[in-house]
């Protein structure tokens, strides 16, 4: 979705940019993984499927992505790159583009030290507030 293409969210614990081309690599190592693929009833792909998933979702009218950055991580370290803050996504889906309230929001903390702490249940909220806001609506 283009709407959120120049959004960032920040939180206390999570900050959410938009999925881009920078962030591949890294998704894509994570769904190698057997149980990520099972738990989010994901197919393996190709780096080069991954990278068309990607554009797909990003000009996809219905859908708003968000890579998950540990916030502590990414202030702590100037300079540091988003791809070494990632643990995670939130995606927004309209399920009706004529009723723009209605829709699903669905969380990975794709990296294992980063499960339990909160991360998730902060992304979930700040998708929950971005994806209600009347000026995100008429944009």
């Amino acid at each position: 979705m283009r709407l959120n293409q120049n959004t960032l969210l920040l939180g206390k614990k999570v900050v959410l940019v938009p999925y881009t081309s920078e962030h591949v690599p890294r998704y894509h190592e994570w769904m190698k993984s057997e149980e990520l693929q099972r738990l989010t009833a994901s197919e393996p792909l190709t780096l080069e499927q991954e990278y068309a998933m990607q554009c797909s979702w990003q000009e996809d009218a219905d859908k708003c992505t968000f890579i998950v950055l540990d916030a502590e991580k990414w202030q702590a370290q100037p300079g540091a790159t988003e791809e070494s803050c990632m643990v995670g996504d939130v995606n927004l889906f309209l399920t009706d583009l004529e009723d723009l309230t209605l829709g699903e929001i669905e969380v990975m903390i794709a990296e294992p030290s980063c499960r339990g702490k909160g991360l998730g249940t902060e992304a979930v909220l700040a998708m929950l507030s971005y994806g209600g806001d009347p000026q995100t609506d008429s944009e």
